[in-house]
């Protein structure tokens, strides 16, 4: 097998590139927040369970407040938070592609559809997003002084939250689907008993509800 190798970013390309991705990449986080507001309030439309419903309630909240911490990183780097960037333009098409899937969905009349609609959306924009703090936090690590303050304190603030949007959604995603089609369910599903903040715990919460899933099916069969 061959060995990994890491190879040093300033070996490909020049460190002004760096600089121009670095600015390109806070404007894409910063729109993925923005989109996200969009997102959560049209998936707000669609749900249907009350404790979804509270759930996407919260993220919404957390959301907006996410949008203001990026705002306030941008200035802090320097940055203009309403600049347009090459990046950003293919993020707020993104952000708005979901939004129309979701009113697509609404205009079926099919209200369970709708909502599963929305929770899938919802963890495909929250994939982006909590892959974006992620690279925010490594890229705090790789800087020094007043920019390196700013990102970390950001990441700090946010991290947990993302973590909670995205494994907590995916499992409404997964346990909805399972439902609509007449298969053994749990809702809330497990990652949200068990609060999961990641990936470790998402895949134990997943094996959790698998085993739920398994014994439900044994019991039906066995009434049947």
């Amino acid at each position: 097998m061959a060995s990994r190798k890491t190879t040093s970013p300033t070996k490909t390309k020049s460190r002004a590139t760096d600089a121009s991705f670095k600015e390109d990449f806070l404007y894409q986080a910063l729109e993925t927040e923005l989109g996200g507001v969009k997102v959560y309030q049209t998936a707000l439309r669609c749900v249907q369970n009350d404790d979804l419903r509270e759930e996407w309630e919260k993220y919404l909240e957390q959301t907006e407040k996410h949008v203001q911490i990026l705002e306030d990183v941008c200035r802090k780097m320097g940055l203009d938070p309403k600049a347009a960037s090459p990046g950003r333009k293919v993020v707020d098409t993104i952000g708005k592609a979901l939004v129309k899937a979701m009113e697509m969905a609404l205009e079926s009349g099919d209200e369970s559809a709708a909502e599963i609609v929305a929770a899938e959306c919802v963890t495909l924009a929250e994939t982006k997003d909590h892959a974006n703090w992620q690279l925010i936090g490594k890229l705090a690590e790789s800087l020094d002084g007043p920019e390196a303050g700013a990102l970390q304190e950001a990441h700090d603030e946010v991290e947990e939250e993302e973590d909670e949007h995205l494994y907590h959604t995916a499992g409404w995603a997964r346990e909805l689907s399972l439902q609509a089609l007449g298969l053994p369910c749990e809702l809330p599903p497990a990652e949200e008993e068990e609060d999961v903040h990641s990936a470790e715990e998402a895949a134990e919460a997943q094996k959790h509800a698998g085993e739920h899933a398994q014994m439900a099916g044994r019991s039906r069969s066995a009434h049947e």
